[in-house]
């Protein structure tokens, strides 16, 4: 949340064409009774984009996984791994692994509503739930609603005592339980998550289960992208960070005059020279030039010329 919004997944899809990406989580009542437009809104060049649900009422999602195949998305997700207090509070998020029942049937009652895939994100556990018979148990209740796709985060959640950023750093990854998910359910699709900084972690991950979801090191790092179409899906090697630069100009240009203000989008760009020369000259100056009054793509390319001359 906060993180992959619509200008964010715009730039992503500049560096990888074949990649699946994701939206924030948005919650059924955002999309009921809020400004729907400004959670479902995307450009058309995001796709293929799967919307990810925060709730729990089998009726709301429902509604919202309709809306969403309307809206055009091209996969309908459930969070049930978020740990933060407001998601607990609220009844969605990781602490909905305590309830499998109550989460098929929100699974089913979404299939029923769309034609799209309906997936779900959890946890490997929560708490003091038992490791691996605890994490099959989620899965096979779900599968016997008609699941098929599970994305789980090899990390238990600790929804007491331990902070969202905690939760998502100090319960130990546990990889080789994911593993022995999918061995033991070949017939279901499992995709890994958590910990994965880098392509060669990709590969080696993929040598074992059906896909890998990318998420602070696309974030951090997101040049990585760019090798993801070639190293993964054998097809074209992505852009230069140069040649992403460029392509983002139009679409800062369009969007400053829908009124956006630069910083909104080149807050996500601040990692594209991670490790290279210039780096730290490129993030300084779109951070301190982008949220100017009438700050335009000439700070983009000004930032660009940063890192040409340190290279």
């Amino acid at each position: 949340m906060d993180w992959s919004d619509r200008h964010c997944r715009y730039f992503w899809r500049l560096l990888t064409k074949e990649a699946l990406l994701y939206t924030e989580m948005v919650t059924t009542g955002a999309i009921l009774f809020g400004d729907r437009e400004s959670h479902l809104d995307f450009d058309a060049a995001e796709q293929p984009l799967a919307l990810q649900l925060g709730g729990s009422d089998p009726e709301d999602l429902a509604r919202c996984a309709a809306i969403a195949e309307e809206w055009g998305y091209s996969e309908v997700n459930l969070n049930c791994g978020c740990p933060s207090d407001r998601v607990k509070k609220g009844r969605f998020g990781a602490c909905l692994m305590a309830e499998p029942d109550l989460v098929a049937e929100c699974m089913s009652a979404m299939r029923s509503a769309v034609s799209i895939p309906v997936t779900v994100k959890h946890r490997i556990g929560i708490d003091d739930m038992e490791d691996y018979p605890g994490l099959t148990r989620f899965v096979e209740t779900q599968a016997a609603a008609g699941v098929s796709t599970f994305i789980v985060h090899a990390r238990k959640a600790w929804l007491n005592g331990l902070s969202p950023k905690e939760n998502r750093e100090v319960p130990p990854l546990k990889y080789d339980m994911v593993y022995q998910l999918k061995r033991d359910y070949p017939e279901l699709e499992i995709v890994l998550n958590g910990g994965i900084n880098s392509i060669a972690d990709c590969q080696a991950h993929l040598s074992q289960l059906d896909g890998v979801m990318l998420g602070r090191a696309a974030y951090q790092t997101p040049a990585m992208l760019a090798e993801v179409d070639s190293a993964l899906f054998g097809g074209a090697p992505g852009p230069t960070p140069a040649q992403a630069v460029a392509g983002m100009l139009p679409y800062i240009e369009h969007e400053l005059s829908r009124g956006q203000r630069l910083s909104h989008i080149t807050r996500h760009m601040l990692g594209l020279y991670q490790g290279v020369p210039g780096a730290r000259r490129f993030r300084r100056h779109l951070s301190e030039n982008a949220y100017r009054e009438g700050a335009g793509p000439e700070v983009l390319e000004q930032a660009l010329a940063m890192v040409s001359e340190a290279a």
